[in-house]
């Protein structure tokens, strides 16, 4: 059944999954009491929502934009799923937004296939890699992804290679401006981040445990699947999938040296997973291990989700 309603790109698949996403949203939420809840803070919760419908839809524009999947919904649908196997990922601002704007990175990187526009690409990509710096410091890293995904295309050009750091002056001089002028603490703030701390002891119940032993089992099959079918992809797309592995690679490298970190935290991890969990599902051809993979996959992350409610 999931196979069958996710297996063609539908505009009542992406209604689904948004209606399904604001729901756990919701339930999530309502485990606050909102009597002490201000108009404020119900405001930011509604902001995180469109937040992460935004990323939602990104995530889908990147992979149907580029030919990164086929004509399905796999990879929309295990981008929600894997956000309610870590609630808190939910509630979670920082991250929401920073990853976002590493998914508007990603958008620019990914298309960078075309050679049109190169600099330009370059620059937005590198701006929003700083920008989201700015909500989680180690997400500076993915500008790694930057350089590469120049190597890849146009490292003839040795102005390309200084584009990252004008992009890098330019957050500098607009967040040094701005936080001048409405909150000087920023800088001390940001600079506090600045810190490697590889603790996992932050996990609290097992349900968390459960959740992340299967997002980690999920994320190998689909890494190791990826390396795999990488050589039968059309040559033109080979490049936009090798940034895909790096960009989990990465995104597991912020995961780990993150301080304060809890599952939520591997959210940068989630579109290239599923990304490349769908290339390997539409290798499949028999209809019930699709079946068995995806259904495994939902059922998990709702029992794990409903119970870590509890």
């Amino acid at each position: 059944m999931i196979t069958s309603v996710f297996s063609k790109s539908r505009p009542i698949n992406y209604i689904l999954i948004t209606t399904l996403l604001v729901l756990c949203f919701l339930l999530f939420q309502f485990q606050s009491n909102f009597n002490t809840i201000s108009t404020l803070e119900i405001g930011k919760k509604v902001v995180l929502l469109l937040l992460l419908i935004g990323s939602l839809y990104i995530t889908n524009f990147i992979t149907k934009k580029n030919g990164l999947s086929k004509d399905n919904s796999y990879t929309f649908f295990l981008f929600f799923v894997f956000l309610i196997l870590f609630p808190k990922t939910l509630s979670n601002g920082a991250i929401i937004i920073s990853n976002l704007f590493i998914l508007l990175a990603l958008r620019r990187l990914i298309s960078m296939q075309s050679l049109i526009t190169p600099k330009e690409k370059i620059f937005d990509a590198s701006f929003w890699i700083f920008t989201a710096s700015l909500f989680n410091f180690w997400c500076i890293l993915f500008i790694l992804l930057v350089f590469l995904s120049i190597i890849f295309h146009v490292s003839r050009d040795y102005r390309n290679w200084t584009i990252p750091f004008i992009a890098f002056f330019t957050v500098l001089v607009i967040s040094v401006l701005g936080a001048l002028i409405y909150n000087p603490n920023l800088i001390q703030n940001y600079i506090s981040q600045i810190v490697i701390d590889f603790d996992l002891k932050y996990i609290e119940t097992i349900f968390q445990n459960i959740a992340l032993f299967i997002y980690v089992t999920t994320a190998l099959v689909a890494f190791v699947s990826m390396i795999f079918i990488l050589r039968n992809k059309l040559s033109n797309l080979q490049a936009s999938y090798r940034k895909m592995i790096f960009a989990f690679i990465i995104g597991l490298v912020v995961f780990f040296i993150s301080p304060n970190k809890d599952n939520s935290f591997l959210i940068y991890t989630f579109v290239p997973v599923s990304i490349m969990l769908t290339n390997y599902l539409e290798t499949i051809n028999k209809y019930w291990i699709k079946e068995t993979i995806l259904g495994i996959i939902l059922t998990a992350s709702v029992l794990t989700f409903v119970l870590q409610l509890l």
